[in-house]
């Protein structure tokens, strides 16, 4: 395990007599992704609502795993990283447990499947409450659905439970988390970085300067249906567009072979994981979400931020981040509605245009982060009371 300078414990009060609560958050981080977002934010912005914050990150070492708890470190938020190999459990758990007693949080806030299910009962056994963000469920192979059936049970002990989005409380609660112990808090937004102008994004994207193009960004995988997007251009044979897909993961080789069958290469290039990628949505003319499920998507925050037209599946939080004035909504698994929709915001870009302000406006008015955080405090300071305050309408 390495660290920065060891960190004393937080039990103090500001100038205005409210108490300090030190919070410590755990997660395995992957390169890039809307959990170690939410991490980043809530830490960076800890101060603001009288929190100290510090991080626990598991990783294998791995390239890029590290990335998010590089910059915390830089922002000067205390780190502690933790190298294991994939399996080294008692390892991890010795690890947390050396960290809880020498920082001695008033909680611990775990993010993710791993650290819910090895970490939280080290912090739990020490008598230190535990809250998780639940950020949603992939689904996918027998192996991976049963990961996420253990850690929803396992989430029945915890003392809070974090939902991002209406839909996957009620999932929650239906698996047995106890609805006092429920809370529903969609994620904010804090832009990192200023988005480029559209010259320069697309410049930085190795794109031409002008031409329709269509965004998608996120990890390839099932869930996030890049598939889907790649069947509706059959639909949009007659449009002159092209496609930049922005991320990686295990769907990629299948991503390929279907481009090659339905005869899409030339249309679509595939960039790969690109860095601060939240800086490039101006080079889209419309960015499309095309998930079969989601939390409260982070990708959705960065186009509203960027002023971009948004088409998006009405999976998961998305409903409840843009309606209809703001954004185009299609079902899930829909190639053709898909299509449709893209089509509109070619054909018609004025309207698509008054749409993408709404989103930018809702998102400063609805997204902005100082609520979130009190949100997050006030779950806190029930668990440190021993009370669970039901906030599920």
């Amino acid at each position: 395990m390495s660290q920065d300078a060891p960190v004393r414990s937080f039990a103090q009060r500001n100038s205005a007599g409210t108490r300090v609560l030190s919070v410590l958050h755990v997660l395995a981080p992957a390169r890039v992704g809307g959990l170690e977002a939410v991490v980043a934010a809530l830490a960076r912005g800890a101060e603001e609502v009288n929190l100290r914050a510090s991080v626990a990150g598991v990783t294998t070492g791995a390239s890029g795993e590290t990335a998010v708890l590089d910059g915390l470190r830089a922002a000067g938020v205390p780190v502690a990283t933790i190298v294991v190999s994939s399996r080294s459990y008692r390892k991890e758990r010795d690890a947390i447990q050396a960290l809880c007693r020498e920082l001695r949080p008033d909680v611990m806030h775990t993010h993710g499947y791993r650290v819910d299910v090895v970490d939280a009962p080290v912090a739990q056994r020490a008598g230190i409450p535990v809250v998780t963000t639940a950020h949603g469920f992939t689904g996918g192979a027998w192996r991976n659905r049963f990961y996420e059936w253990f850690q929803r049970r396992r989430f029945r002990r915890f003392d809070a439970v974090v939902a991002v989005s209406h839909p996957l409380a009620a999932r929650l609660e239906k698996s047995g988390v106890p609805r006092g112990r429920l809370h529903v808090i969609p994620n904010a937004w804090s832009a990192p970085e200023t988005p480029l102008e559209r010259s320069a994004a697309r410049a930085l994207l190795g794109v031409p300067r002008e031409g329709f193009r269509v965004g998608w960004v996120g990890r390839l995988s099932e869930e996030k249906g890049p598939d889907i997007l790649v069947r509706a251009l059959g639909d949009l044979a007659d449009v002159d567009l092209s496609v930049s897909i922005l991320g990686d993961g295990p769907a990629q080789a299948d991503l390929r072979r279907a481009l090659a069958r339905l005869g899409q290469e030339g249309r679509v290039r595939l960039h790969g994981l690109v860095p601060d990628a939240a800086r490039l949505f101006p080079a889209f003319d419309v960015f499309v979400l095309s998930s079969r499920t989601e939390g409260t998507p982070i990708t959705l925050f960065e186009a509203m931020a960027a002023g971009v037209p948004i088409v998006a599946t009405t999976v998961g939080g998305v409903p409840d981040m843009l309606s209809s004035a703001e954004a185009l909504l299609v079902p899930p698994d829909n190639p053709q509605a898909l299509a449709r929709a893209v089509r509109l915001v070619h054909d018609d870009p004025m309207s698509a245009g008054v749409r993408a302000l709404r989103a930018r406006s809702r998102l400063a008015t609805t997204f902005s982060p100082a609520p979130w955080l009190r949100r997050y405090r006030s779950v806190y300071e029930a668990v440190v009371a021993g009370t669970h305050d039901e906030v599920l309408p």
